[in-house]
């Protein structure tokens, strides 16, 4: 069966009376009346909105398919739009025939009319796209998505892609998936009984990547200005409502750039990526608003209007520690500051987005600018990084200037406890043409859980890993 003139709901619903009109969807809901006639809700996902169909027991299938349609069933209808006597909507469609395309049965469809909490929808979540909530947040994602290309494409940024399998661990945690051909029971052993890794596919120990940010280096120590956006992957073993074992990120990386321009570029993006779904997810936005987070749209304005504060790591921590506040995680210089610090200077003290600068060396990458500043704190050096807070969720970009210095390099991969040599190719880098340069990453999955009011991040990405759970 071809849809030659199918109208998506959306265009359906602006559409003027009188319209010959082709539309298709799954029906939500069947009212029958004793007149003679049924209203079927359907919705097709290019809105949050369905379309009310008018069936008239006139139809030749009437008795047979439609008034036994359920939640869940697809169908096609072929009408006229006219004007709706309802008032949720202005137009409905006057169905001239109505042709059931798929069946769902009516004991087992998990999906009912009805509220469904968001931890059973988990359980079938190749079906949750069909509920509002999903809907509503799978849109606003691909408004995201489509606004991080639009803001870098015009800024002359180039679109590089990094590879998913990579010897390299960026962020020296060790976290990370293994790669292997190998049989798990019977690898190949070295004399010594080691698995003898020279002998896999890639001859030698590979892992699926936690960031692209080393091989987007090299490409913005060539070209000027790139970023990646693609998927990363963490083996931590953190069930919260705030990490994913795979998540999608977007990592800028610019030469020529210092610490500063880094995090202009990085109030100036998140601006973007915020208005953008203001001004193209507005009806979405309602819908979340009201259902989970009242506060969402002047949240959200207040990132676009605000200028966002700029601190030093010192400064944050001087703060936190004259606030009279009791914390779970007790803040001392050269602590990690935790999600309930971000959160009271974002939303208590400053009331607006914040960024920390220049953290301790001893707790941030090896590959972060050394600050020549020991002295100003008993001998502990900071590093040329920084964060970007924001309320309800806390840090959301995480960056730095990196260190173009290749001796001072050196000597902090091998103080991390590394091999120099597994980062031949990173540190040529520093041998050949060394310049300053920047870049930071932004989570895809938090900014989108901070900009549809969800409070767990398993529900703004369509399938999600964790731990002890990959079943779709």
């Amino acid at each position: 069966m071809s849809f030659p003139k199918r109208t998506p709901v959306c265009q359906a619903l602006s559409a003027k009376p009188g319209e010959k009109i082709t539309v298709a969807g799954w029906v939500r809901t069947l009212r029958c009346s004793k007149g003679g006639f049924s209203f079927i809700t359907v919705n097709d996902g290019s809105c949050l909105d369905s379309i009310q169909v008018l069936a008239e027991a006139a139809l030749p299938n009437y008795e047979s398919e439609i008034v036994r349609l359920t939640a869940g069933c697809s169908v096609l209808i072929r009408g006229e739009l006219v004007q709706s006597p309802g008032k949720r909507q202005a137009v409905e469609v006057k169905a001239g025939e109505v042709v059931l395309l798929g069946k769902a049965d009516a004991e087992t469809y998990p999906i009912q009319p009805k509220k469904h909490t968001l931890e059973f929808l988990r359980t079938v979540a190749h079906l949750r796209p069909r509920t509002n909530t999903f809907g509503a947040v799978a849109r606003v994602r691909n408004a995201v998505c489509f606004a991080v290309h639009e803001f870098y494409q015009k800024r002359g940024f180039l679109y590089v892609h990094t590879p998913i399998v990579t010897a390299s661990d960026c962020e020296g945690a060790g976290q990370m998936f293994r790669v292997s051909a190998f049989d798990p029971s019977d690898p190949p052993r070295t004399p010594e009984g080691k698995i003898d890794f020279g002998r896999d596919f890639f001859s030698r120990p590979t892992f699926l990547t936690v960031s692209g940010q080393m091989e987007g280096e090299t490409y913005a120590c060539a070209l000027d200005k790139i970023y990646t956006f693609g998927p990363t992957f963490r083996a931590e073993n953190s069930n919260t409502p705030r990490h994913l074992a795979e998540f999608w990120m977007i990592e800028p990386e610019m030469a020529f750039n210092d610490l500063d321009d880094d995090a202009d570029l990085a109030e100036a993006f998140l601006k973007h990526l915020v208005s953008a779904v203001l001004e193209r997810c507005q009806k979405d936005l309602a819908f979340l608003s009201e259902r989970y987070d009242k506060t969402l749209p002047q949240t959200l304005q207040n990132i676009v209007a605000s200028e966002f504060v700029r601190i030093s790591y010192t400064e944050a921590v001087d703060i936190l520690m004259g606030s009279g506040k009791t914390w779970e995680f007790p803040v001392s210089w050269g602590t990690d500051l935790q999600t309930e610090h971000e959160r009271y200077l974002t939303e208590e003290k400053f009331k607006k987005p914040v960024i920390i600068m220049n953290y301790p060396a001893k707790i941030k990458a090896f590959y972060m600018r050394l600050n020549d500043d020991a002295a100003l704190h008993g001998g502990e050096p900071t590093v040329a990084a920084m964060d970007v807070l924001v309320p309800k969720i806390g840090e959301i970009i995480g960056g730095s200037q990196r260190e173009e210095r290749l001796d001072v390099l050196e000597s902090r991969i091998l103080k991390m406890g590394m091999r120099p040599e597994d980062y031949w190719w990173y540190l040529d880098l520093r041998r050949f043409g060394t310049v300053p340069h920047a870049g930071f990453g932004l989570g895809l999955e938090r900014t989108i859980q901070f900009v549809t009011g969800m409070s767990n991040i398993r529900d703004v990405i369509p399938f999600p890993r964790v731990p002890r759970s990959a079943e779709f």
